[in-house]
């Protein structure tokens, strides 16, 4: 009876509303410094920390193609989806946290037919090949693999270059004449469930280059060819650029399988076994830093069980690697699916 009463008592503190409010909103965005300068007040200095805020939100959240939709908001119609800010000072600069409104941006994603990504794992496995003379360069004379750290603009995933050893070079010499059939699996034994990517770049010539992107993104194989050209006033290298280009495209490529629809929320029956007394709270707790899991509703409740129905955007294999990120596990026994605090 006690027990009842305390699982009572847990849900109706957690979960009276049904709704769940991440800790961690992907819409929050951080560090913004303005320098304060003697003719800016403080209403200006915040103006600016919201056009920028605005714009580095919209650069992580959205497919190139998606970013000029919303190219027509004005400035008074980007500063209402600001649901409050926070600054810090030191000296003549200003540090600015903006935390965008998640439900106003939904309601102008949907009115505007717009997904957004929620990226889980920023990490890419890459190896850069450089093809020349039908000579592949891997870790040696390799432009691209030496200096791909050095440029492009702070990226919102995190590239992790293999080192040099004999069994990548091995692996990928035996297959020079078709390296595209290489299992990147294979090419990266130690992160064969990681996000891996194989780039081929062939110098034609001084103005421009092709470029040949084998991906893996959450399970999924992605190829992919590209063009670049050096234009004639381009004070940028070549191969700076093919840098550059490179790292654009596969953030777009990890965006697009991590696309969330707001028009399209799903709905998915669970049964939480209670294995301590705890649970529930520590689920709640977890929950909390999924932005993507938008409501939790609890339905029936015994010692034993609890089923609840839980509403989520996005792809059931996405939800089930952000709860396994929280060590709860999501699994379909039959046709239930069930979920364990780990």
């Amino acid at each position: 009876m006690k027990y009842l009463k305390l699982i009572s008592l847990i849900l109706l503190v957690f979960f009276k509303t049904g709704t769940i409010f991440s800790n961690e909103n992907i819409f929050n965005v951080n560090n913004i410094e303005i320098k304060k300068e003697d003719n800016i007040n403080n209403e200006d200095a915040a103006n600016k920390a919201i056009k920028e805020g605005f714009k580095t939100l919209v650069k992580r959240v959205l497919l190139h193609e998606d970013k000029k939709k919303l190219s027509n908001l004005n400035f008074k119609q980007i500063k209402e989806l600001v649901s409050y800010y926070q600054t810090k000072r030191k000296e003549n600069m200003l540090t600015y946290s903006i935390f965008f409104d998640k439900e106003k941006l939904h309601k102008i994603f949907y009115n505007l037919e717009i997904s957004y990504s929620d990226i889980s794992d920023k990490e890419i496995y890459l190896l850069p090949v450089l093809e020349e003379k039908d000579q592949l360069n891997i870790f040696n004379n390799n432009f691209f693999y030496e200096k791909w750290d050095n440029f492009g603009e702070d990226n919102l995933i995190e590239f992790i270059l293999p080192l040099e050893n004999i069994e990548i070079i091995q692996n990928i010499n035996s297959n020079k004449n078709s390296i595209f059939d290489i299992d990147l699996r294979d090419l990266f034994e130690e992160y064969s469930n990681k996000n891996l990517s194989l780039l081929v770049i062939q110098l034609n010539n001084n103005s421009q280059a092709k470029v040949f992107l084998k991906t893996k993104i959450l399970g999924k194989n992605i190829s992919k060819n590209i063009l670049i050209k050096k234009m004639n006033n381009d004070k940028i290298s070549l191969n700076e650029k093919i840098i550059v280009e490179a790292k654009k495209e596969l953030e777009n490529i990890v965006k697009s399988q991590n696309l969330i629809d707001v028009r399209t929320p799903s709905f998915l029956n669970v049964k939480l076994i209670l294995d301590s007394n705890n649970d529930l709270v520590e689920l709640n707790k977890r929950l909390k830093k999924i932005d993507s899991i938008e409501n939790i509703f609890v339905q029936e409740f015994n010692n034993k069980y609890i089923f609840l129905k839980m509403k989520y955007l996005g792809k059931i294999t996405k939800i089930i690697k952000q709860l396994e990120n929280q060590k709860i596990l999501l699994k379909e026994y039959g046709s239930q699916w069930s979920l364990r605090i780990i």
